[in-house]
Protein backbone atom coordinates (compact mmCIF):
# COMPACT_ATOMS: atom_id res chain seq x y z
CA UNK A 1 0.00 0.00 0.00
CA UNK A 2 1.55 3.38 -1.19
CA UNK A 3 0.68 6.80 -0.88
CA UNK A 4 1.45 10.18 -2.90
CA UNK A 5 2.86 12.32 0.42
CA UNK A 6 3.31 15.18 -2.05
CA UNK A 7 0.10 15.22 -3.55
CA UNK A 8 -1.52 14.88 0.53
CA UNK A 9 0.91 17.85 1.49
CA UNK A 10 -0.17 19.91 -1.44
CA UNK A 11 -3.71 19.44 -0.43
CA UNK A 12 -3.81 19.60 3.21
CA UNK A 13 -0.67 22.14 4.15
CA UNK A 14 0.60 25.91 3.08
CA UNK A 15 4.22 26.60 3.95
CA UNK A 16 4.94 23.50 4.46
CA UNK A 17 3.99 22.16 1.18
CA UNK A 18 6.60 24.76 -0.13
CA UNK A 19 8.90 23.96 2.48
CA UNK A 20 9.33 20.04 2.70
CA UNK A 21 10.59 19.30 -0.58
CA UNK A 22 13.67 21.54 0.01
CA UNK A 23 14.45 18.42 2.47
CA UNK A 24 17.04 15.89 1.25
CA UNK A 25 15.89 12.32 1.61
CA UNK A 26 15.57 10.72 3.96
CA UNK A 27 14.88 13.47 6.16
CA UNK A 28 12.20 14.69 3.37
CA UNK A 29 10.05 11.66 3.51
CA UNK A 30 9.92 11.63 7.36
CA UNK A 31 9.31 15.06 7.91
CA UNK A 32 6.13 14.30 4.96
CA UNK A 33 4.90 11.28 7.21
CA UNK A 34 5.66 13.54 10.36
CA UNK A 35 3.16 16.11 9.35
CA UNK A 36 0.48 14.54 7.63
CA UNK A 37 0.34 11.94 11.11
CA UNK A 38 0.25 15.84 12.70
CA UNK A 39 -2.16 17.06 10.47
CA UNK A 40 -4.86 14.17 11.07
CA UNK A 41 -4.55 14.57 14.69
CA UNK A 42 -5.15 18.34 14.36
CA UNK A 43 -7.93 17.40 12.17
CA UNK A 44 -10.01 15.69 14.82
CA UNK A 45 -9.19 18.26 17.61
CA UNK A 46 -10.20 21.13 15.17
CA UNK A 47 -13.70 18.72 14.09
CA UNK A 48 -15.90 21.54 13.58
CA UNK A 49 -18.71 19.02 12.76
CA UNK A 50 -18.46 16.77 16.15
CA UNK A 51 -18.96 17.46 19.54
CA UNK A 52 -16.25 17.32 22.36
CA UNK A 53 -17.11 12.98 22.75
CA UNK A 54 -16.67 12.29 18.96
CA UNK A 55 -13.41 14.50 18.71
CA UNK A 56 -12.11 12.47 22.09
CA UNK A 57 -12.95 9.07 21.17
CA UNK A 58 -11.53 10.13 17.52
CA UNK A 59 -7.99 11.01 19.41
CA UNK A 60 -8.38 7.85 21.16
CA UNK A 61 -8.63 5.89 18.41
CA UNK A 62 -5.96 7.31 16.54
CA UNK A 63 -3.29 7.05 18.88
CA UNK A 64 -4.37 3.30 20.07
CA UNK A 65 -4.00 2.81 16.05
CA UNK A 66 -0.46 4.38 16.23
CA UNK A 67 0.82 2.19 19.25
CA UNK A 68 -0.44 -1.61 17.16
CA UNK A 69 1.82 -3.54 15.43
CA UNK A 70 2.14 -3.42 11.11
CA UNK A 71 0.30 -6.08 10.77
CA UNK A 72 -3.27 -6.14 12.56
CA UNK A 73 -2.43 -2.38 12.30
CA UNK A 74 -3.73 -1.88 8.36
CA UNK A 75 -7.07 -3.76 9.00
CA UNK A 76 -7.90 -1.70 11.98
CA UNK A 77 -6.71 1.48 10.05
CA UNK A 78 -9.52 0.55 7.07
CA UNK A 79 -12.33 -0.11 10.08
CA UNK A 80 -11.21 3.35 11.13
CA UNK A 81 -11.38 5.57 8.00
CA UNK A 82 -14.89 4.56 7.13
CA UNK A 83 -16.16 5.32 10.76
CA UNK A 84 -14.32 8.49 10.47
CA UNK A 85 -15.82 9.24 6.70
CA UNK A 86 -19.32 8.01 7.70
CA UNK A 87 -19.69 11.58 9.79
CA UNK A 88 -17.24 13.97 8.58
CA UNK A 89 -15.55 15.90 11.36
CA UNK A 90 -14.93 18.67 8.88
CA UNK A 91 -15.83 19.55 5.81
CA UNK A 92 -11.85 20.59 4.19
CA UNK A 93 -11.69 18.08 1.12
CA UNK A 94 -8.14 18.16 1.24
CA UNK A 95 -8.12 16.92 4.94
CA UNK A 96 -11.24 14.15 4.32
CA UNK A 97 -8.90 12.77 1.72
CA UNK A 98 -5.73 12.07 4.16
CA UNK A 99 -8.17 10.39 6.98
CA UNK A 100 -9.16 8.32 4.35
CA UNK A 101 -5.30 7.01 3.92
CA UNK A 102 -4.38 6.73 7.23
CA UNK A 103 -3.36 3.21 7.12
CA UNK A 104 -1.38 4.36 3.68
CA UNK A 105 0.37 7.08 5.76
CA UNK A 106 1.12 5.14 9.14
CA UNK A 107 2.39 2.16 6.22
CA UNK A 108 5.06 4.75 4.95
CA UNK A 109 6.15 5.60 8.64
CA UNK A 110 6.72 1.53 9.16
CA UNK A 111 8.67 1.47 6.00
CA UNK A 112 11.62 4.20 7.67
CA UNK A 113 14.48 3.43 9.67
CA UNK A 114 14.01 2.16 13.14
CA UNK A 115 14.99 5.51 14.58
CA UNK A 116 13.43 7.89 12.30
CA UNK A 117 9.73 5.43 12.68
CA UNK A 118 10.66 5.92 16.42
CA UNK A 119 10.81 9.01 16.45
CA UNK A 120 8.20 10.14 14.54
CA UNK A 121 5.21 7.93 16.47
CA UNK A 122 6.63 8.75 19.56
CA UNK A 123 6.48 12.71 19.27
CA UNK A 124 2.85 11.85 17.00
CA UNK A 125 1.37 9.83 20.16
CA UNK A 126 2.19 13.07 22.73
CA UNK A 127 0.47 15.29 20.27
CA UNK A 128 -2.67 13.10 20.40
CA UNK A 129 -2.40 13.11 24.33
CA UNK A 130 -2.06 16.83 24.53
CA UNK A 131 -4.91 17.33 22.25
CA UNK A 132 -6.83 15.29 24.15
CA UNK A 133 -6.09 17.18 27.01
CA UNK A 134 -7.18 20.49 25.05
CA UNK A 135 -10.29 18.85 23.58
CA UNK A 136 -11.31 18.16 27.12
CA UNK A 137 -11.32 21.28 28.36
CA UNK A 138 -14.05 22.57 25.89
CA UNK A 139 -17.98 22.34 26.10
CA UNK A 140 -19.56 19.79 25.05
CA UNK A 141 -20.05 21.38 21.52
CA UNK A 142 -16.36 21.76 21.06
CA UNK A 143 -16.05 25.20 22.14
CA UNK A 144 -12.87 26.20 23.81
CA UNK A 145 -11.42 29.46 25.17
CA UNK A 146 -8.05 30.13 26.26
CA UNK A 147 -7.82 32.58 28.68
CA UNK A 148 -3.84 33.61 29.37
CA UNK A 149 -0.67 33.99 27.66
CA UNK A 150 0.38 30.63 29.64
CA UNK A 151 -2.67 29.01 28.26
CA UNK A 152 -1.83 30.32 24.84
CA UNK A 153 1.70 29.00 25.15
CA UNK A 154 0.86 25.58 26.76
CA UNK A 155 -1.12 25.04 24.02
CA UNK A 156 1.33 26.06 20.80
CA UNK A 157 3.58 23.70 23.07
CA UNK A 158 1.26 20.98 22.06
CA UNK A 159 0.58 21.96 18.75
CA UNK A 160 4.28 23.00 17.26
CA UNK A 161 6.35 23.21 20.20
CA UNK A 162 6.67 19.14 19.93
CA UNK A 163 7.04 19.61 16.20
CA UNK A 164 10.03 21.31 16.91
CA UNK A 165 11.72 18.67 19.16
CA UNK A 166 10.64 16.04 16.34
CA UNK A 167 12.58 17.96 13.95
CA UNK A 168 15.47 18.75 15.76
CA UNK A 169 15.62 14.68 16.75
CA UNK A 170 15.22 14.09 13.02
CA UNK A 171 17.93 16.62 11.73
CA UNK A 172 20.84 15.43 14.43
CA UNK A 173 20.08 11.56 13.67
CA UNK A 174 20.39 12.04 9.93
CA UNK A 175 23.24 14.47 10.11
CA UNK A 176 25.35 13.53 11.82
CA UNK A 177 27.44 17.11 11.86
CA UNK A 178 24.58 18.79 13.58
CA UNK A 179 25.75 16.70 17.48
CA UNK A 180 27.91 18.88 17.92
CA UNK A 181 25.04 21.59 18.02
CA UNK A 182 22.23 19.59 19.70
CA UNK A 183 22.22 21.50 22.91
CA UNK A 184 22.33 24.94 20.74
CA UNK A 185 19.16 23.69 19.03
CA UNK A 186 17.52 22.23 21.94
CA UNK A 187 17.33 25.44 23.31
CA UNK A 188 15.50 27.06 20.40
CA UNK A 189 13.41 24.49 19.47
CA UNK A 190 10.34 24.95 21.07
CA UNK A 191 10.34 28.76 20.50
CA UNK A 192 10.83 27.98 16.85
CA UNK A 193 7.64 25.94 16.81
CA UNK A 194 5.55 28.54 18.94
CA UNK A 195 7.09 31.05 17.03
CA UNK A 196 5.15 29.66 13.53
CA UNK A 197 1.98 28.52 15.47
CA UNK A 198 1.51 32.06 17.01
CA UNK A 199 1.63 33.80 14.00
CA UNK A 200 -1.33 31.21 12.08
CA UNK A 201 -3.35 31.95 15.24
CA UNK A 202 -2.70 35.69 14.69
CA UNK A 203 -3.93 35.14 11.02
CA UNK A 204 -7.32 32.84 11.50
CA UNK A 205 -8.39 34.32 14.43
CA UNK A 206 -11.50 35.23 13.16
CA UNK A 207 -11.99 31.81 11.17
CA UNK A 208 -10.84 30.40 14.50
CA UNK A 209 -14.36 31.91 16.70
CA UNK A 210 -16.21 31.75 14.37
CA UNK A 211 -15.65 28.25 14.53
CA UNK A 212 -15.94 28.16 18.82
CA UNK A 213 -12.49 28.36 19.23
CA UNK A 214 -10.69 31.38 20.71
CA UNK A 215 -6.92 30.88 21.72
CA UNK A 216 -6.10 34.59 21.83
CA UNK A 217 -7.06 35.47 25.49
CA UNK A 218 -9.66 38.35 25.77
CA UNK A 219 -7.91 40.08 28.22
CA UNK A 220 -4.30 40.37 26.68
CA UNK A 221 -3.74 43.14 25.09
CA UNK A 222 -2.87 42.07 21.55
CA UNK A 223 0.48 43.56 21.41
CA UNK A 224 1.94 41.34 23.70
CA UNK A 225 0.73 38.42 21.70
CA UNK A 226 2.88 40.20 19.09
CA UNK A 227 5.79 40.81 20.78
CA UNK A 228 5.96 37.16 22.12
CA UNK A 229 5.75 36.11 18.72
CA UNK A 230 8.11 38.39 17.72
CA UNK A 231 10.54 36.92 20.20
CA UNK A 232 10.02 33.38 19.24
CA UNK A 233 10.72 34.35 15.81
CA UNK A 234 13.98 35.95 16.80
CA UNK A 235 14.58 32.67 18.42
CA UNK A 236 13.82 30.69 15.63
CA UNK A 237 16.11 32.64 13.84
CA UNK A 238 18.77 31.81 15.88
CA UNK A 239 18.06 28.05 15.30
CA UNK A 240 18.53 28.39 11.72
CA UNK A 241 21.37 30.09 11.54
CA UNK A 242 22.95 27.06 14.46
CA UNK A 243 21.92 24.55 11.85
CA UNK A 244 24.52 26.10 9.08
CA UNK A 245 27.05 26.52 11.59
CA UNK A 246 26.59 22.79 12.33
CA UNK A 247 27.61 22.04 8.85
CA UNK A 248 23.70 20.61 8.28
CA UNK A 249 22.86 20.35 4.33
CA UNK A 250 21.76 23.76 2.82
CA UNK A 251 17.93 22.16 2.51
CA UNK A 252 17.50 21.80 6.47
CA UNK A 253 18.53 25.36 6.44
CA UNK A 254 16.36 26.16 3.30
CA UNK A 255 13.27 24.14 4.90
CA UNK A 256 13.26 25.90 8.06
CA UNK A 257 14.28 29.47 7.13
CA UNK A 258 11.46 29.73 4.96
CA UNK A 259 9.24 28.73 7.35
CA UNK A 260 10.90 31.77 9.30
CA UNK A 261 10.73 34.17 6.94
CA UNK A 262 7.45 33.93 5.68
CA UNK A 263 6.19 33.70 9.02
CA UNK A 264 7.93 37.38 9.85
CA UNK A 265 6.32 38.63 6.87
CA UNK A 266 3.13 37.21 7.46
CA UNK A 267 3.35 38.97 11.15
CA UNK A 268 4.10 42.26 9.31
CA UNK A 269 0.77 42.23 7.68
CA UNK A 270 -1.22 41.22 10.52
CA UNK A 271 0.40 44.05 12.55
CA UNK A 272 -0.40 46.09 9.43
CA UNK A 273 -3.44 44.85 8.33
CA UNK A 274 -5.53 42.74 10.82
CA UNK A 275 -6.40 38.91 10.67
CA UNK A 276 -6.92 37.60 7.19
CA UNK A 277 -4.33 39.07 5.62
CA UNK A 278 -1.69 37.38 3.71
CA UNK A 279 1.45 37.88 2.44
CA UNK A 280 1.20 38.40 -1.23
CA UNK A 281 2.47 35.87 -3.77
CA UNK A 282 5.25 38.54 -4.90
CA UNK A 283 6.19 38.40 -1.55
CA UNK A 284 6.66 34.75 -1.45
CA UNK A 285 8.70 34.95 -4.45
CA UNK A 286 11.05 37.22 -3.50
CA UNK A 287 11.81 36.16 -0.01
CA UNK A 288 11.75 32.48 -0.65
CA UNK A 289 14.17 33.25 -3.76
CA UNK A 290 16.81 35.68 -1.80
CA UNK A 291 16.88 32.96 0.91
CA UNK A 292 17.84 30.62 -1.72
CA UNK A 293 20.47 32.61 -3.79
CA UNK A 294 21.80 33.22 -0.30
CA UNK A 295 22.65 29.80 0.56
CA UNK A 296 23.69 29.56 -2.95
CA UNK A 297 26.42 31.75 -2.50
CA UNK A 298 27.10 30.97 0.96
CA UNK A 299 25.31 34.68 1.65
CA UNK A 300 24.09 36.23 4.80
CA UNK A 301 21.07 35.02 5.51
CA UNK A 302 18.01 37.53 5.96
CA UNK A 303 15.66 35.73 7.85
CA UNK A 304 13.83 38.87 9.02
CA UNK A 305 13.00 39.63 5.63
CA UNK A 306 9.69 42.30 5.47
CA UNK A 307 6.47 42.35 3.07
CA UNK A 308 6.25 45.08 0.93
CA UNK A 309 3.02 46.47 1.78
Amino acid sequence: MSVDLDNLLAKTSRTFALAIPMLPEPTRKTVSVAYLLFRIADTFEDATDWPRASRLEALREFSSLLGLEAGPRGERAKVLEERWLDRPPVAHAGYLELLGKTGAVIAECDGMSPTARAIVLRHALRTCEGMAKVVGRADERGNLRLTSVKDLQDYCYIVAGIVGELLTEVFVDDATSLKSEAAALARHMVAFGEGLQLVNILKDAGDDARDGRVYLPPQVPKSEIFALARRDLDEAGDYVLTLRRGGAPNGYVAFTGTSVVLANASLDRLEKHGPGSKVTRADVVRLVGGLQHALEVGGQLDLRGRADA
